[in-house]
């Protein structure tokens, strides 16, 4: 039966290896998402701000402050995002060490003790004990 407690220990190893692999291309597509709309709002702010002054103008209170508002939501979101990505990484690249199994049923909870009294000694006069093989 240990047998089959290994290979079954085995599977669910790869089967949780293989999520992780999984839940991390997640947030890292959900990372680049949010990343590129971000850029994309920076972008706008930008384009916008260059029309304006190539107009000889300046860009309107409320676009600007409303484009800001974008640029800023996308950049936290993108960077809430990264910060997940970098903490499930942590946690793949060092997991919590596991529990000992619990001892096998039958068996004493903790090793026999020593004995307090070393075993007799042998005489000189008495030959080794030989072993029969």
């Amino acid at each position: 039966m240990a047998l089959w407690d290994k290979v079954r220990q085995g599977i669910d190893k790869a089967g949780k290896a293989a999520q992780d692999v999984f839940d991390e291309g997640k947030l890292r597509l959900e990372a680049y998402r949010a990343r590129e709309q971000a850029d994309k709002a920076a972008e706008a702010l930008g384009y916008a701000l260059f029309r304006a002054i190539e107009a000889g103008g300046e860009l309107d209170a409320d676009a600007r402050s409303r484009l800001l508002e974008a640029v800023k939501d996308r950049d936290a979101e993108a960077r809430r995002h990264e910060n997940a990505l970098a903490e499930a990484k942590a946690r793949m690249d060092d997991p919590p060490e596991a529990p000992p199994p619990p001892p096998p049923s039958g068996a004493p909870d903790a090793p026999a003790p020593a004995p307090a009294t070393p075993p007799p000694a042998t005489s000189a006069a008495e030959p080794p004990p030989s072993a029969p093989f």
